[in-house]
């Protein structure tokens, strides 16, 4: 079944919406959660509540891309999770590894970023995204939106996993640079 006709299955509040979105987007959004959570179970906790949220939301939203409206929610549900689950001292998953790896181009201080700053600073990683080759681009949101493991990006790619490690460390250091020079780093 087509998004657009799923999305219509929403706004007519039809439950056959759930199946449907379940059978085309299912297993995308239990990776999603997995990666981040690294727990199969409440993996798919996050996906159900994603299911709820989505009823919720439609309408009055009418998402255009479907896959990137599920999984927009399904990550913020799971870094939720993640967050609740760590500050109770439980385990670790992937999504810490990639926080870490991150810290040094994006460490700022521990005050949160008022809306505007933050709205500004996606602007920025935004416009250096779009600036990487194609593979580059999509090897780092993997790893760091998607908090997709080393070793699934190698095989994925076909390359070493050690290749892939020098080219987010490599990809990093350029991020730190670009956020220098717009400004939001010292």
């Amino acid at each position: 079944m087509e998004d657009a006709e799923i999305v219509l299955l929403y706004w007519q509040r039809n439950e056959c919406a759930i199946d449907e979105t379940q059978r085309k987007y299912g297993a995308y959004l239990t990776r999603i959660a997995y990666n981040i959570l690294g727990d199969l179970q409440d993996s798919k906790e996050c996906v159900n509540d994603t299911y709820l949220k989505a009823w919720s939301a439609m309408p009055p939203h009418r998402p255009i891309a479907l896959s990137t409206f599920l999984g927009k929610i399904t990550r913020r549900t799971a870094i939720d999770v993640f967050r609740k689950r760590n500050s109770q001292k439980h385990g670790k998953g992937e999504f810490c590894l990639t926080l870490s790896e991150l810290a040094q181009c994006l460490s700022g201080g521990d005050d949160p970023e008022d809306e505007l700053g933050g709205h500004l600073l996606g602007e920025a990683i935004n416009a250096f995204l779009r600036a990487l080759p194609t593979e580059t681009r999509r090897i780092f949101v993997a790893r760091y939106y998607f908090a997709t493991p080393i070793r699934a990006l190698a095989a994925r790619c076909g390359v070493s996993q050690s290749k892939v490690k020098s080219l987010l460390h490599r990809t990093r250091l350029l991020l730190k640079e670009h956020l220098i020079k717009e400004g939001f780093l010292p």
